[in-house]
């Protein structure tokens, strides 16, 4: 029996024609078929709202919403909202107020905005608060997303005004430079819009999924293949077989690579090499990777990855960092447990808690986290007749994914180029490789251009999260308050392989104290492999965990000995000429004092309103500190090069990545200052 069937319906005023199958979403036509890529797959479970169109004047999530049902009906994207120049006063809405960092969730937050907008023109904040219900961002945190779809509402004056292209101001005239059909003096050292958002708010802006055989980007990638990955269903495991003989003999499977078929370095790692390409001995995390297919289809390359036939050894499973450190603990790696053990000490911490008025000791747990960037994982990978690799990806640091992409294909890194896609966010989870190995062995394995694109899932699956930490505190003080001793025992769960795991455990080690000054200070870290996911860099790197500990300590002790917690913050804060912890000495720009006093008076004009409140309400006050570049030591270094134009414009290649934080901004402001 025939499932498929032929549907007509209007894309954003031209009616289509397409045949589809029964389980086809909306979705899949539009970025598959009709290369609409403005239009996400943030999740493909109707959880994000990415992927949000109109249909007939509702927002529908087409990630779930079936083809068939289109059939006869207007459909409305991202693309067909902007009329020649002129954006629509959402998108220039969206721009103007800053609403836009990575992108990715922007068209579908903008498309559930317009399907309110044409049903609701002048919408309150309750309304916009419903509609947005199923619209994801994890950048912005939706308060100038809701700003810009008010202004818009509003029709101020300046909305449904695209501007044109800018110059650096000064470069042209510095230079002698003609600035053509360019406007000058608009785009650098004013507060304006980022420079890739009107990209982001029409759905033009590329990402690595975006990627097709033919497409707007301006790349080509004839005669693709589709990438996926089987990955372990084991914790832990020894591998005894891989059989992928009735994978290869599937039609449409063009090539099916175990570890035996990598032709260079078998694990790969930021710091440390010990995470397989694919697996070879053992299996250390659900998860794990074992083998990849590329197929001339996404389906067959699924199937093929059911016909694969690994043999396992189960082996026993530990599941907490404590459990690791138990005598007698089942081994994860050969080398041991352990991937880092730190101690520090400064003075004498049992004589300060001999002398102290008080002493509390108390245990905190925090938990794995992940990052949840709305992106999920994806890259193209390309080869041509000299050898030379190409890999499209999100990345963190790309540099670093040339350099073990390079290692694993049995290559100079001078013959693998990466290029940085739009990231979709990241906020650490996307340092680490992710596809770009695997789909860089299969395109040099066909000869062919591979995609590789993670499902939410899978995603979820496979990324670092933050370290879930055990943390026991001990602190002595006097009873005015002072601080005389902090000790603190850290156990962090790294997961089955290092990643990042060494540097984030050490910035939690040197922070447990917080931002106060300590003349005796004792810590004894442990970074730890279980047969959880690996963990690694995520926001704050390791220092969130110690400051959940080190702030619910001083509040504690602030209840025991009578104080305010202002109070006991004030008489310790960190300021210029105080020593840290760890022996460095302030010398400048230490403003804890001052925004302690700025906070408790807010608090203070708060507080007739919050006692008139029928609900009970209190409040809290916390501080935290970071280091700010690599620590450790080590020397920070950064570079750039900057090209001038002839029209004035300037091309700037910059050795960090744009993951949604405005660097292409920051580097706009810097040229032109």
């Amino acid at each position: 029996m025939n499932d498929r069937q032929i549907i007509g319906f209007h894309v954003n005023s031209n009616f289509r024609k397409v045949e589809v199958g029964r389980k086809t979403t909306l979705l899949q036509v539009l970025r598959d078929e009709f290369r609409l890529t403005g239009t996400k797959n943030g999740c493909g479970q109707s959880r994000c709202g990415a992927c949000t169109v109109i249909v007939d004047g509702k927002a529908v999530r087409s990630c779930v919403y079936l083809a068939h049902r289109a059939n006869g009906k207007r459909v409305e994207t991202i693309e067909g909202l902007a009329r020649d120049s002129e954006l629509h006063p959402l998108q220039e809405a969206f721009i103007e107020h800053g609403a836009i960092q990575c992108g990715f969730c922007t068209p579908g937050m903008i498309m559930a905005a317009k399907a309110l907008w044409d049903a609701k023109p002048g919408p309150t904040r309750e309304d916009i608060y419903q509609a947005l219900e199923l619209n994801l961002c994890r950048c912005t945190g939706y308060a100038k997303i809701i700003e810009a779809i008010l202004a818009a509402s509003g029709q101020r004056p300046e909305v449904g005004k695209a501007r044109p292209p800018t110059t650096v101001p000064g470069v042209a005239e510095r230079f002698g430079l003609a600035h053509r059909s360019l406007v000058p003096r608009l785009a650098v050292g004013h507060p304006l819009p980022r420079p890739d958002a009107r990209a982001k708010a029409t759905g033009e802006a590329v990402f690595a999924a975006d990627l097709y055989p033919s497409t707007g980007s301006g790349h080509r990638f004839e005669g693709m293949l589709y990438g996926k990955v089987l990955r372990s269903r084991y914790p832990h495991a020894r591998v005894l077989q891989v059989d992928a003989s009735k994978a290869k003999a599937l039609p449409g499977v063009v090539a099916v690579l175990t570890a035996a078929d990598v032709p260079g370095a078998r694990n790969h790692g930021l710091l440390r090499n010990d995470w397989p390409v694919l697996a070879y001995d053992k299996v250390r995390y659900v998860g794990d990777a074992v083998a990849v297919v590329a197929a001339e289809t996404e389906e067959i390359a699924e199937a093929a990855l059911k016909l694969i036939e690994v043999g396992y050894e189960p082996l026993p499973v530990v599941a907490s960092a404590e459990a690791a450190l138990a005598e007698n603990a089942p081994l994860i790696h050969e080398e041991g447990n352990v991937l880092k053990h730190l101690t520090f000490q400064r003075g004498d911490v049992e004589a300060a808690f001999a002398q102290a008025d008080i002493v509390i000791e108390n245990e905190y747990r925090t938990p794995a986290g992940d990052h949840s960037f709305l992106e999920p994982e994806a890259g193209v990978a390309t080869v041509d007749d000299e050898g030379n690799v190409t890999v499209y990806a999100g990345s963190q640091i790309p540099f670093d994914d040339q350099r073990q992409i390079a290692a694993s294909l049995d290559l100079p890194q001078e013959k693998v180029r990466v290029v940085q896609t739009q990231v979709g966010g990241a906020f650490g989870g996307k340092e680490d490789v992710h596809v770009q190995i695997h789909v860089a062995l299969l395109a040099q394995a066909t000869g062919r251009p591979v995609k590789l694109v993670f499902t939410r899932q899978e995603s979820m699956i496979v990324h670092p999260k933050r370290h879930a930490t055990v943390i026991r505190l001990k602190t002595g003080a006097t009873k005015a308050g002072k601080l005389l001793a902090v000790q603190a025992h850290i156990v962090g769960d790294t997961g089955a392989y290092a990643s990042l795991g060494e540097p984030v455990m050490t910035r939690t080690a040197t922070h447990a104290s917080g931002p106060y000054e300590v003349p005796n200070f004792k810590v004894d870290c442990y970074a730890v492999h279980t047969n959880n996911p690996p963990a690694g860099a995520y926001r704050g790197f390791g220092v969130p965990q110690a400051t959940f500990a080190s702030e619910t300590q001083m509040d504690i002790l602030a209840e025991e000995l009578g104080m305010s917690p202002f109070d006991l913050r004030r008489v310790n804060a960190l300021k210029v000429g105080a020593t840290t912890a760890t022996g460095q000495t302030l010398q400048e720009s230490v403003g804890l004092l001052e925004c302690l006093e700025r906070v408790e008076s807010q608090i203070s004009n708060l507080q007739p309103l919050i006692s008139n409140l029928q609900s009970r309400r209190g409040w809290g006050v916390a501080c935290a500190y970071k280091n700010v570049g690599l620590g450790d030591g080590l020397a920070d270094s950064a570079g750039a090069e900057v090209e001038l134009l002839d029209d004035g414009r300037a091309i700037v290649r910059a050795g960090a990545a744009e993951v949604g934080q405005g660097l292409v901004g920051v580097l706009a402001q810097e040229i032109g200052g």
